[in-house]
């Protein structure tokens, strides 16, 4: 019988915190159509991958629960938040090249 190893276990747990964070984000605001959808999901899947765990120990120690806490649970709360995160930038992003950023700017008399 094979059995997984804790690495393989903090890889799920840090690809279940993306993949949450991904659904949550998509859900909060719908998207416009299939390829925002796709492209925010993706976004957030990767983004919870690569910056989950930096983000999990950042979080954890700032509360001061990383000695409460599993490895697992600190990588999953990191790709969760760092996937939620990446899609608001990515959505403030896109809905600002939309606009050309004009709904942001200033008009000319400075309001």
């Amino acid at each position: 019988m094979t059995e997984i190893t804790e690495a393989a276990w903090l890889w799920v747990a840090k690809g279940a915190g993306a993949v949450a964070g991904s659904a949550i984000s998509l859900a909060y605001l719908l998207p416009q159509g299939r390829r925002e959808a796709g492209v925010r999901f993706a976004v957030g899947v990767v983004s919870g991958l690569v910056f989950g765990g930096a983000a999990g120990v950042k979080i954890a120690k700032e509360l001061g629960i990383e000695d409460v806490l599993s490895s697992g649970e600190i990588l999953m709360m990191g790709s969760a938040t760092a996937s939620v995160c990446a899609w608001w930038a990515l959505g403030f992003l896109m809905r600002g090249f939309e606009r050309g950023f004009s709904a942001y700017r200033k008009d000319e008399h400075g309001r």
